[in-house]
């Protein structure tokens, strides 16, 4: 059994420390005899019998209390004051340096909890080690010095999550769609060197993905590009190579027919479209930021962008090739082919690709060969969105989102036209509905309550939002001259804040919210797929949307709810919710939350029913949510893929499909890694070797969107482990 030490370390749980710790209590003053050495036994004996029902590793501050409230239940009253100012005393000389110890453990590659906090960083290497330092730096001033003492205290209990605070401190912003077309167009300037436009397609896939790198640097968020803004350079090409064979001709005096000349030129040209596909997957994943990581990018793929019959078959050209090498994946480091973290793809479905006599099925049934293979891509229905995403001029637009599932908001520019590329997120904090119910019931018990407690919590959720913007206004373009001045985002002056660019909808900011499932169960006792726990749960969202209106209304700021994906801060919030409110069935006994509207990952139903019911919550989550189904391997089952696909564009908006693809390292075994239940805490082990060692197996799970490739904190491995298949 383990415990989680203040510096995050994970050491092996010690009865005999609380012994010691209460003993010194009792002999540090008057009425000894208000406890024997037979009821300090008996306190140990508890607390540690407590831990082990948990199945989780409680930290140092939830075993002291358990201490304290054993204590009193003794009636050694006086004895529970003296173990109480102990405590208070020491905390006093830790809060006199704050950040040491976890830094320290940080450089030892011993803080577990921040090991597993991201699961696509490693955090042994030294540029993580360097990021997690200064975040350590971040959260700190960020708690001590620029946000309320009610918001502080609001995080770390774990009722609401004020999102990224370890880059806080410094004025950068969440996540954006990259205005990819203007800096390839209109040239850019990258580390003080101008990039001027490309003469060719592979150059234009170069510069993107170092374009995506310095974006990746001076935001923390997911950023989003469109394949599209490559196309026209495909031609660019085209033509090049079409004067180079003529020449090469000439040279030699030989002749060609214009027939034999345009095939070879478009067989050259599919070359050059094979670098430059491949100029994107390998940089992308052998780019680090300076975050210690590679950029979380996602790219589109969607045929209605072209502009003519040539961009659109060229485009299906580029996403042809982009499909056939990710089925085909990247080598690890033993030579053999796994599947990537990143990019992240999301394929289009529409009209030209959703029928088998549909002139592009074929980059479909490709698609869903992917998807069954590598997890990717992602699934928007054209379909759904133009319906759901109408501007001010009646109109319904198809754009990506950013990142993984953050969703801008519908806006026209001063020209009367649609305006999504360039445009970004302020940041995000996201409301514990779990929280809120469980107050709710705890403190009165009815469903009155509960709207009470809700409007509450989501005024100190506007309070902390507010926090958000107001550090961002005023910020210099010159903070991130890429992002501000070179075409990223703007093109500001110098010296130019962006203000102007945190009002009137051109950005959004983000009320995310967390573990509806729970919240409806504790309320109503119903699950979410019931009818009447259905009914409570749209009531909920409209509430929350209404919240955002009604904020956007007075302040000309465009709040946004958000479907929040909880990577590690499921488990923060599970552990908040046990130690407030004790074990409670079907609310707070695990060790994870659901992310956002999700249907429970242990709720058996079909892949059809869970799409369409999630359905209905997507549509009220319009800053972002994604829905997924869990299925088996289903490579040698494409058409079952192809029949969730057409499903997905009559019903859904966004959605995935979540697989498996793993590899142990010391035997070769292909198949699922499992997770096994060993001494209390849940780790990986290869079925047919036994392997242990997380640094001798890949595994790639998708957990919040994105696919995550290195592991998970002990909740969201128990929701892995928990999940059941929808097809």
């Amino acid at each position: 059994m383990k415990i989680i030490k203040r510096n995050g370390s994970e050491v092996t749980f010690d009865a005999e420390k609380i012994r010691a710790a209460v003993s010194k209590a009792k002999y540090a003053g008057d009425h000894q005899d208000e406890l024997t050495e037979r009821d300090i036994d008996e306190i140990a004996r508890s607390v540690e019998e407590y831990c082990a029902h948990m199945h989780r590793a409680l930290s140092v501050e939830e075993i002291q209390e358990l201490v304290e409230t054993q204590i009193m239940s003794h009636g050694a009253f006086e004895i529970a004051k003296r173990y109480i100012r102990f405590r208070f005393t020491r905390n006093l000389v830790r809060k006199t340096n704050t950040t040491d110890n976890q830094i320290l453990s940080l450089l030892e590659c011993d803080n577990e909890e921040v090991k597993q906090e991201n699961s696509n960083k490693n955090p042994t290497v030294n540029s993580v080690q360097r990021d997690y330092m200064a975040g350590e730096v971040s959260k700190d001033i960020t708690e001590r010095l620029l946000l309320p003492e009610d918001v502080v205290a609001a995080h770390k209990n774990g009722i609401i999550h004020f999102h990224d605070s370890d880059y806080f401190a410094q004025h950068m912003h969440n996540c954006d769609l990259v205005n990819l077309e203007d800096m390839l167009q209109n040239g850019t300037v990258i580390s003080e060197t101008m990039i001027e436009r490309p003469h060719s397609f592979s150059t234009a896939c170069n510069i993107a993905t170092q374009i995506i790198a310095q974006v990746a640097s001076n935001q923390y968020g997911g950023q989003s590009i469109s394949l599209t803004h490559l196309i026209p350079f495909v031609d660019v090409s085209r033509q090049t190579i079409r004067k180079q064979l003529l020449s090469e001709f000439e040279q030699i005096g030989a002749e060609c027919s214009e027939e034999n000349l345009s095939e070879l030129v478009e067989k050259r040209l599919k070359l050059e479209i094979r670098r430059g596909v491949q100029t994107i997957q390998y940089q992308l994943v052998t780019l680090m930021t300076t975050n210690g990581q590679a950029p979380f990018v996602t790219i589109f793929m969607y045929l209605g962008e072209a502009r003519s019959a040539r961009e659109k078959a060229d485009l299906a050209l580029v996403i042809e090739e982009m499909l056939n090498q990710r089925i085909e994946g990247v080598k690890n480091e033993a030579g053999v082919w796994i599947t990537p973290a990143f990019p992240k793809l999301i394929y289009v479905l529409e009209e030209d690709n959703i029928r088998e006599d549909a002139p592009y099925w074929y980059l479909t049934e490709l698609a869903a060969k992917c998807t069954a293979k590598r997890m990717v891509p992602d699934y928007i229905s054209e379909k759904m969105m133009l319906r759901l995403k109408i501007d001010k001029n009646g109109d319904g637009n198809c754009y990506t989102c950013m990142g993984c599932r953050s969703f801008l908001t519908p806006y026209v520019d001063e020209n009367g036209k649609p305006k999504y590329y360039g445009r970004f997120n302020q940041g995000v904090v996201t409301i514990n509905l779990v929280d809120v119910a469980c107050t709710a019931i705890e403190n009165g018990g009815d469903e009155k309550k509960f709207w009470e407690t809700l409007d509450e919590r989501l005024e100190l959720c506007h309070r902390a939002l507010r926090c958000r913007h107001e550090r961002l206004v005023g910020t210099l373009s010159d903070v991130a001259p890429i992002l501000w001045q070179h075409g990223a985002l703007a093109r500001l002056e110098k010296g130019e804040p962006i203000t102007k660019l945190l009002y009137g909808g051109y950005s959004t900011i983000s009320l995310g919210y967390a573990g509806l499932w729970e919240c409806v169960y504790e309320v109503t006792g119903k699950k979410l797929t019931e009818p009447e726990g259905e009914k409570f749960g749209l009531e909920v969202m409209r509430a929350l949307n209404a919240a955002c209106k009604k904020w956007r209304e007075a302040e000309n700021i465009d709040y946004s709810l958000y479907g929040t994906p909880l990577e590690s801060t499921t488990y923060k919030f599970a552990k908040s919710l046990q130690k407030r409110f004790g074990i409670i069935e079907g609310v707070t006994d695990k060790n994870y939350i659901t992310n956002s509207y999700h249907i429970h990952v242990t709720e058996p139903i079909d892949a059809f029913s869970k799409l369409e019911k999630e359905a209905r919550f997507q549509e009220l989550s319009p800053g972002g949510a994604i829905s997924y189904i869990e299925v088996p391997n289903m490579q040698n089952n494409i058409p079952a893929v192809l029949e969730v696909i057409k499903f997905l564009y009559d019903h859904i908006m966004y959605a995935e499909l979540n697989t498996k693809s793993d590899y142990c390292q010391v035997c070769g075994y292909d198949g699922e890694i499992q997770i096994v239940n060993e001494d209390d805490k849940l780790i990986w082990e290869c079925p047919n070797c036994h392997n242990h060692d997380q640094d001798k197996m890949n595994v790639a799970r998708r957990t919040c969107g994105y696919i995550g490739t290195q592991f998970w904190n002990q909740g969201r491995t128990q929701e892995i482990k928990e999940r059941v298949l929808h097809l």
